[in-house]
C-alpha cells in the first residue's frame, strides 16, 4: 500500500479483544510494507555493520605496508557507504510509508464507527477521548508499527555481528556477545513504571483537553455570566498537573536513555581494555582490535533502536487499547440490514413508546423529560443507543435496512446540530432530492438576519451563497447556528424529517413563521417535531405526550392543553403547586394503554361527549353539556388566543 492510494478501499475489520491484539492485526495487514522496511534496513545496517571490518583490513594493511590491501579495503569502504546510504534512504521511505498508512487505517475505521454509531457515540466515551484517540492516539499507534521493521532489522544485525565477532575473534567476541544482551535488557524493569507514568500523563492530558473543548464551546456563556476565569484557572490548574506528570514521565525516560548511554560505554571500556591485554600478548593483531573495537561503536547505532522500540511500545500499547475500546462498540441495532428501502414510505410507529406519525403530517411530540426525548428520537431514526424493538416505517422494521437507506429514509436533526467550517453554498451541498431549493429552505427557516450576517462578516463575498461560516459556526449566535442546520435539513428533503427542538434559541415572532414555513416545506412529508412550543404544537396535524417513556394522550394542541393536566404542566411550564391547585378539566384520570385512536367523538366537539384521541378516558362536563371552567381555563384560552394572533399577524405581512 502506498500513500497515494489511501483511503483504503476497505480497511478491514480489526481485532479490538486487546490493545496487543489490535497492533498485531495492524502488522498483519501491512506485512508487505514491514517486509520491504526489514529488508532496507539489514542493507543499511549490514552496511554500517561492515564499516568496521573495513577499517580494520585499512589500519592493517597500512602496518603491512600493502598497497593493494589498503586499495582493496578504500574500495570496500566505499562500497559500504554507498550501500549504507542508500538502505538508509530506503529504510526511511518504507517506515514513513508504514507510519502513515497505519495512521490512517485507523482513522479510517474511527471515522467509519463515528458514522455509524452517531450521536450514540459521544453518549458511550467522552468527546475529549474521542478526539484524543484520533489526534494523539493514532500517532503513536503508527509510531510503533513504524519502529517495528528498524527494530527488526537491528536485531538481526546485532546477532550476525555478534555471530561474526565469535568467528572472527574468540576472545573479543566472548565479552562482546556476552555484554550486549545486558546493554539491551537492563531497562526492562524500568519500563513498567515509565509506562505507568506516561499513562498518567495522557489521562491528564487527555481531561485538560476535554475541559479546554468544553470551555471554548461555552465562551459566549461564559462571558454572558462572568465565568471566564473561573474556568480559565481550572484549565491552569490542569494543565499545571499535565506539565508535572510530564517532567515524572520524561525524568523516568532520561534515566533509561542515560542507561542505554553508560553501559555500552563501560562495554567499550572493559573491551579495550581486554584487547589491549591481548595484543601486547601478541594474541591479536592491531587491525583485529581495531574491527572489534568499531564494531562495538558502531552497535551502540542498532541499539538505540531496542529503547526507541520499548519506548513505542509503552506509548502505543495504552493508545492501542483506548482506540480498540471505542472500535469495540457497536450499535445497538444491527447495521447491515437484510431488506431494501426502495420507495419506503407509510406511517412512522415506535412500538415500545406507541409514538405513531402518519405518513404525510406534521407531527409534534412533548415530552417533559429532555433526555427521554432525545433517545426517542434516536431510536426513529433508526440508530438507537439501547437495544429493543425496532422503529416501523410503513410496517418494516428501521434495523432490517442497510445503515444507508435507513438514514435517506429518517433524518434526525440534533438538539444541537453542528455546522461544518467552509461557504453557506457547501453547507447546504447535501444529498438532497432536488425538490426543495436551498433558497426555499432558508426562507423557510427565516433566515434573512444569518444572510445579512454572514455578508457582514465576509469581505469578499457579495453573495451570502459564498460567505464562509466559522467551525461550528461560532462567529454566529445559538439561534442562528438553529435556523441554518434548519435550513440544511429542510434542503435534504428526506421521506422523514424528524427534528429535535428546532426553535428553542429563538423568539416567539421568529419561531411562529419558522413554524408556517416548516409546514409550508413539508407538505405532503412525514415530519416529527419534539417540542413544547405552543407556536410549533398549535401548527401541528397531531401532538403526542409522553410521559414516562410512554404515548399517554394524542390529539391536536388545544384538545390536549384543556383535557391533559400533566400535558398542560410540561407545555405552560407550571409548577407542582401550580398544577395542584389548578381545577382539572376532566373527571376521570384513569390510567389508559396508550394506543392511539382515530374512531369516536372527539374532545374538542363539546356536543358529543366523547373520548379524545389516544386515551378512553372523556373530559369532564356539566350537566348543560358545557365544560367546566375556572381561572386556570381563562389563561389557557388567552394562550390560544395569543397563537391565534400571532398566525393572523403571519397572513397579514404575507398579504402586504
Amino acid at each position: 500500500m502506498q500513500i497515494q492510494d489511501l483511503p483504503y478501499p476497505d480497511p478491514g475489520v480489526p481485532d479490538t479483544r486487546s490493545g496487543s491484539r489490535f497492533l498485531w492485526w495492524l502488522f498483519r495487514n501491512q506485512l508487505g510494507g514491514q517486509l520491504k522496511a526489514l529488508a532496507w534496513g539489514l542493507l543499511h545496517f549490514g552496511c554500517v555493520a561492515a564499516l568496521p571490518f573495513c577499517v580494520g583490513v585499512a589500519v592493517q594493511a597500512v602496518v603491512d605496508r600493502s598497497g593493494s590491501q589498503l586499495a582493496l579495503a578504500g574500495g570496500l569502504l566505499a562500497l559500504a557507504c554507498a550501500g549504507s546510504a542508500l538502505g538508509d534512504t530506503f529504510l526511511h521511505r518504507a517506515a514513513v510509508t508504514n507510519w502513515i498508512t497505519a495512521a490512517a487505517r485507523v482513522q479510517q475505521l474511527l471515522a467509519r464507527k463515528a458514522a455509524r454509531l452517531g450521536s450514540a457515540l459521544t453518549r458511550r466515551v467522552a468527546a475529549g477521548e474521542v478526539v484524543a484517540v484520533s489526534t494523539g492516539d493514532v500517532e503513536k499507534i503508527g509510531w510503533f508499527v513504524e519502529a517495528l521493521s528498524r527494530f527488526t532489522a537491528a536485531v538481526v544485525t546485532v546477532v550476525l555481528v555478534c555471530a561474526a565477532l565469535l568467528v572472527h575473534q574468540p576472545s573479543l567476541g566472548v565479552v562482546v556477545a556476552a555484554g550486549l544482551p545486558v546493554v539491551a535488557l537492563a531497562v526492562l524493569p524500568l519500563l513498567p513504571r515509565a509506562t505507568r507514568r506516561a499513562d498518567v500523563q495522557r489521562e491528564k492530558a487527555g481531561r485538560a483537553t476535554e475541559l479546554a473543548s468544553d470551555t471554548v464551546a461555552g465562551l459566549r456563556v461564559l462571558r454572558g455570566i462572568g465565568g471566564e476565569e473561573l474556568f480559565l484557572d481550572r484549565y491552569r490548574r490542569a494543565s499545571q498537573e499535565v506539565r508535572h506528570a510530564a517532567v515524572r514521565s520524561a525524568r523516568m525516560w532520561s534515566l533509561i536513555s542515560a542507561i542505554q548511554v553508560l553501559l555500552p560505554g563501560l562495554l567499550l571500556v572493559g573491551l579495550v581494555w581486554y584487547g589491549v591485554h591481548l595484543a601486547r600478548q601478541g594474541r591479536i593483531t592491531v587491525g583485529e582490535l581495531v574491527t572489534v573495537y568499531s564494531s562495538v561503536m558502531i552497535l551502540s547505532y542498532p541499539l538505540r533502536h531496542f529503547e526507541e522500540i520499548a519506548m513505542a511500545y509503552s506509548f502505543s500499547r495504552p493508545s492501542a487499547r483506548r482506540a480498540a475500546g471505542v472500535l469495540a462498540l457497536e450499535r445497538a441495532t444491527d447495521s447491515t440490514g437484510t431488506r431494501t428501502a426502495g420507495h419506503l414510505s407509510g406511517d412512522l410507529y415506535d412500538p415500545r413508546t406507541g409514538l405513531l406519525a402518519r405518513a404525510g403530517q406534521l407531527t409534534a411530540v412533548v415530552c417533559g423529560d429532555p433526555d427521554a426525548a432525545g433517545r426517542l428520537a434516536e431510536r426513529l431514526g433508526g440508530h438507537p443507543s439501547q437495544e429493543g424493538t425496532s422503529v416501523l416505517l410503513g410496517g418494516v422494521p428501521l434495523d432490517e435496512l442497510p445503515l444507508a437507506d435507513a438514514r435517506s429514509a429518517v433524518l434526525v436533526q440534533d438538539k444541537d446540530p453542528v455546522l461544518l467550517s467552509g461557504t453557506l453554498r457547501e453547507l447546504l451541498d447535501v444529498p438532497a432530492s432536488g425538490e426543495v431549493e436551498p433558497r426555499r429552505a432558508l426562507v423557510a427557516a427565516q433566515c434573512d438576519d444569518v444572510l445579512a450576517a454572514l455578508v457582514q462578516g465576509s469581505l469578499d463575498a457579495d453573495d451570502p451563497m459564498d460567505a464562509r461560516i466559522t467551525e461550528r459556526g461560532r462567529s454566529l449566535s445559538g439561534g442562528q447556528r438553529q435556523r441554518l442546520a434548519l435550513a440544511r435539513s429542510l434542503v435534504t428533503d428526506p421521506r422523514v424529517l424528524v427534528l429535535d427542538e428546532p426553535t428553542s434559541a429563538v423568539d416567539s415572532h421568529t419561531e411562529a413563521r419558522i413554524a408556517a414555513g416548516v409546514r409550508e416545506v413539508r407538505a405532503g412529508r412525514t415530519t416529527v417535531v419534539f417540542t413544547s412550543s405552543p407556536l410549533l404544537l398549535d401548527r401541528a396535524d397531531r401532538v403526542a405526550f409522553l410521559h414516562d417513556g410512554e404515548v399517554v394522550a394524542a390529539g391536536t394542541h388545544r384538545e390536549l392543553m384543556l383535557s391533559e393536566p400533566r400535558y398542560r404542566a410540561v407545555v405552560t411550564r407550571e409548577t407542582d403547586d401550580e398544577a395542584a391547585t389548578a381545577p382539572d378539566v376532566r373527571q376521570d384520570d384513569a390510567p389508559h394503554d396508550g394506543a392511539p385512536r382515530e374512531d369516536g367523538p372527539r374532545a374538542s366537539d363539546p356536543q358529543e361527549g366523547g373520548p379524545w384521541e389516544g386515551d378512553p378516558q372523556e373530559v369532564g362536563r356539566r350537566g348543560d353539556g358545557r365544560q367546566d371552567r375556572g381561572p386556570r381555563d381563562d389563561a389557557l384560552r388567552a394562550e390560544l388566543m395569543e397563537a391565534d394572533v400571532m398566525r393572523d399577524l403571519e397572513e397579514i405581512e404575507e398579504k402586504a
